[in-house]
């Protein structure tokens, strides 16, 4: 909304001291640099849109896929003796209450949650210091292992996703190519000041549209479009 209103102001204020007599002199020139300007800008803007979509995704599909190897270690952990089995169900039940209560709150500062750190590091030691006692429990235990590791990694690349997001620079890019965009179509002078304003506040509205939707996209633990812990609720340890 600012944006626009920006736009029109400046339309506004190049029309109050250029006539539009005059500025139609220079059309013949304006028009295709417009186009070149334009369609540069919208090659960047599609191009970072689609990236940050992309890492949305994945970023979603992580978490499903995190949520999924703590559920199969749950399920593998039947295959070892009560007390062992007993242990490794309370601690990934914790582990699936810290990580909705308290690291995704965190992780929307960029954080990572203490307790949650503490509880898979608890996990980690059990699976360490357990020795099989069968080749049963060996069979179940490496697979365990493998399935525990790639439970590690998922949560360590979610917790760089929350922290990950586009460059400054290249935010300096798409903000100047935006002022830069709308504020070409300033040099044109249509008759109608009002077809103008209009045709001006609706490219703007588009841009700024689209640069609202990269910021929403671009932190996918932040914001109101964030990547939610449903895949973690989901799952039934009991």
């Amino acid at each position: 909304g600012g944006f626009t209103l920006f736009s029109v102001a400046g339309l506004l204020i190049v029309r109050h001291f250029v006539p539009h007599s005059r500025l139609r002199t220079h059309h013949d020139v304006a028009d295709p640099i417009l186009g070149a300007v334009g369609a540069v800008y919208a090659v960047l803007i599609a191009f970072v849109v689609v990236t940050v979509w992309q890492n949305y995704d994945k970023s979603n599909s992580n978490v499903e896929m995190e949520a999924n190897y703590m559920a199969d270690v749950y399920s593998d952990a039947e295959a070892f003796s009560p007390d062992f089995r007993q242990k490794v169900g309370n601690l990934l039940r914790e582990y699936r209450k810290a990580v909705v209560d308290d690291e995704w709150k965190a992780m929307q500062k960029g954080e990572m949650s203490p307790r949650v750190e503490k509880i898979m590091k608890q996990i980690w030691t059990l699976y360490t210091t357990y020795q099989p006692k069968s080749p049963t429990e060996q069979s179940f235990f490496n697979e365990s292992v493998r399935k525990l590791n790639s439970f590690r990694e998922l949560r360590r690349q979610r917790l760089m996703d929350s922290r990950r997001g586009i460059q400054p620079l290249l935010w300096f890019v798409l903000l100047g190519g935006a002022l830069a965009t709308v504020s070409f179509t300033f040099l044109f002078g249509a008759e109608s000041v009002k077809a103008q304003i209009v045709m001006v506040a609706i490219l703007s509205a588009m841009i700024s549209l689209i640069l609202f939707t990269i910021m929403e996209l671009d932190f996918p633990f932040t914001g109101t479009v964030s990547v939610s812990p449903a895949s973690f609720k989901e799952m039934l340890l009991d």
